[in-house]
Parts: C-alpha cells; structure tokens; sequence
C-alpha cells in the first residue's frame, strides 16, 4: 500500500479541517482516530465562531472570580478533589498568565489566529460544501447588575482596540432583541459578529464525508507513539502496529500531550471537562447565542435544538462524568429565561484541551521537524479550525506563513 504523503491524528473539527487544508495542496492524506469523526468535543460544543472572543481565560478577571466560583462544586469553576493535587502544576501556569503583560500578549497573539479564522472561514465553507450551515445571528452577553456590567467594560474596551463590533443595551433594547429573558438582568451586550454553525457535530461529519469524496482515508487507530525514522515519520498504534508517512499533523484534542510526550516533549495540556444538555428544538424561541458570564455557561440554538452548556470542570481524562453539573445548569437556564422547557434534554459531557495561557500550540515538534502540532484550542477548536487548517497546509507545503506563530510555538513551554 502507497505511504500516503500526511497522517493527521485526530478526527475531530481541527484535524479534520487541517486535513481537507492539506488536500486542496495536492497531498495524499489519512486521518487517524480512536473512535471516530466527532466523537469527541467537536461533536458537543455550542456551535459558535466566536471570533470576538479574543480575551483569554487567564486573566486576572478570572483571578477575582475563582475563589468564589470554586466555593461551589457545581458553579462555573470547579477543581474535583481528586485531581486537584495532580492539576496544581498546571494552575500554578495559569496564576503566572494571568499577569497584565502576559494577559496583553495572548490577546495580541489570539486575536492574530481569530483574525485569520475568520478570513479563511466561508471559503472553507464554500469549498466543503457546508456554507448553507452558517448563521450570522450574533451573540447576546446578558449582567444582572450595573457593578457587572461595570466589570466588563475594560474587556469591551480591548476588543474595541481591536476593531471588534458591539453595541451595551438596557432591559428594554435586549427585550426587543431576545424576547423572554428574566428581569433580573438589566444589562447587555450584543456583538453582531458572532456567527454560529447549525450543529457542531452535523458539521464535522459533513467535513468527513467531504474529505472522504476526495479521496481521503479514515481509519480507527489509537495511536500510541511518534517516531522520526529518517524522512518519514512511524506511527506506533495500542495494538503494536506500525504505519509510516511523509510528515503527521498531531490533533488528537485531549489526549495530543501523551502522544508528544513520546517525542521527549512535556506540553502542559489539561482537560477542561464541558457539560450540556440540548432539549428539543421548540423548548424556547431563541433568536441568538446568550451567554450568562456570570454564570459561565451559554444557551444556543441549534438546527437539532436547544443546547445549554459551559462550565469548567478541571478534571482530567479519568474521572466519571458529574451530570449535576449538566443539570445546575438547566435549573439555571430555566429561571433565566422563563418558559423555558427543560423535558426532554439529552446530557453529554467533553474533553476541551487547554493550555494554562488560553493559546493553542501549533507549529513544527522541535523533536521532529516533520511532525506538526495543532491541538489545545480550549474552548475555542471550532471557532480557530479554518485558521488552524491553513497553517498547518503552509507548514506542509512550506510556504510563508499568514502570522507570527512564535506565541503558538510548543517552546514556550520547554
């Protein structure tokens, strides 16, 4: 059998992109995965390109919030007891992020990688066929205070530096523009350029299928190490066999760090464990994306129905699922928007890979210079997967690079 030119590890939305990317150069490409196309976080996201999103996560924002935040088990912020002894490394990476200067420079950095995403999006959606998936509905942040409001506005400020469109509205603006909110919350802002895809999981399966009609392989293989074995790159899988191809793109989302690990790389990726409950279609008339910040979970509206989801459970890979978080957040969402109807919902929970400063590595192993990380998106993988595909093409076909890509280099951790 022809060694193909690329293997991509990882089946979800960023290394199926990177693959079709790949395709469109002229290069013969093979997907490997565990368990499949969207099986993993691509499948349950909220099914937002959140382009305006370009603050990261550490912050020291999010430092004032914490402590209140991780006092409540099931609240927006949670650590189990389980693992919070073999996470303290990782958040001590998060507590030095959060600096101001720091904070500034994955802002600069992130809104490079949305800029770019946002550039490639519709022709990447034009060119797999999926474009008709696109909405352009906006995103509706809701405060229950002035003093939370108040609290938001020197993020609203960085965006406006950076040229982000939104508009603050009182009850009765957003009344008009999302009927049936609760009266608790009497600010809000709206960023029309917020676009959503109609489902996350229908999405990257169309994505599958397309690469499959241009000749593209899916196989189920775990993968369990990398080796560089002259000019070609081996592939070691869990059953103990071996594959060999030109160059590998790793995007295998959370489990990405073990396998760099292989290489002698030690990348500080974590799981952050999302939870949802998406009820049917008609259990409430949702025009836009609202996201409850103070309450770090999100209502959106999908072609397959009402998705209510967020939170961050740093949990890891291992421990079981915690559904009560799926459902504080459903009670929530059920007094925020009254008449909502929360029968009928079906509960999932996802591994998000993040990295303690809120970028994603991407860029060539220092290990293997044909071995190409992307993985560690966070919340983020949809939103920055046509951005990410077109980096990964350059590096594969050696071309110029769109950005600077040092604040993504897997180095900065080493």
């Amino acid at each position: 059998m022809k060694r193909p030119d690329v293997i991509v590890i990882g089946a979800g939305v960023v290394g199926l992109s990177a693959a079709i990317a790949a395709q469109m150069r002229g290069l013969a490409v093979t997907v490997f995965d565990r368990t499949g196309p969207a099986a993993g976080a691509s499948a349950g996201n909220a099914g937002a390109f959140a382009f305006t999103d370009i603050l990261p996560l550490a912050s020291p924002g999010i430092l004032k919030k914490a402590p209140k935040w991780l006092l409540d088990p099931l609240g927006p912020l949670s650590v189990p007891p389980a693992y919070a002894l073999q996470i303290a490394p990782w958040m001590y990476r998060f507590w030095r992020a959060c600096a101001p200067s720091r904070v500034a420079h994955s802002t600069a950095a992130q809104t490079s990688l949305m800029d770019l995403s946002k550039g490639e999006l519709e022709g990447f959606l034009g060119a797999t066929g999926t474009l008709p998936m696109l909405r352009k509905d906006g995103n509706l942040q809701v405060y229950e205070s002035d003093a939370e409001f108040q609290a938001s506005l020197s993020g609203w400020q960085a965006r406006e530096r950076h040229g982000i469109e939104f508009r603050h509205m009182d009850a009765a603006e957003m009344a008009e523009l999302q009927p049936g909110l609760s009266p608790r919350f009497t600010r809000g802002t709206f960023t029309p350029g917020w676009y959503s895809i109609a489902d996350p999981k229908l999405y990257t399966l169309a994505l599958a299928e397309h690469f499959r009609k241009l000749g593209g392989k899916i196989e189920a293989v775990e993968v369990k190490a990398l080796r560089a074995v002259g000019d070609a790159i081996e592939i070691v899988s869990t059953d103990g066999t071996f594959t060999t191809a030109g160059k590998v793109v790793l995007a295998a989302g959370a489990f990405s760090h073990r396998i760099a690990k292989t290489l002698g790389e030690t990348i500080p990726l974590e799981t952050e464990r999302g939870y949802n409950t998406t009820l049917p279609s008609d259990a409430f008339d949702l025009r836009m994306q609202v996201t409850f910040g103070g309450h770090g979970f999100v209502v959106t509206r999908l072609s397959t129905g009402i998705r209510v989801g967020g939170s961050v459970e740093l949990g890891g890979l291992e421990l079981k699922p915690n559904f009560k978080r799926s459902e504080a957040m459903l009670t929530k969402a059920a007094a925020f928007l009254p008449g909502l109807k929360t029968e009928g919902g079906t509960q999932w929970m996802g591994f998000r890979p993040s990295l303690p400063d809120s970028l994603p590595v991407i860029g060539r192993s220092r290990a293997a210079a044909r071995i190409i990380y992307a993985f560690g998106h966070g919340h983020l993988g949809l939103t920055q997967s046509a951005g990410t595909a077109r980096i990964v093409a350059d590096l594969l076909t050696d071309r110029t690079l769109p950005i600077d890509m040092k604040p993504f280099s897997a180095e900065r951790f080493f």
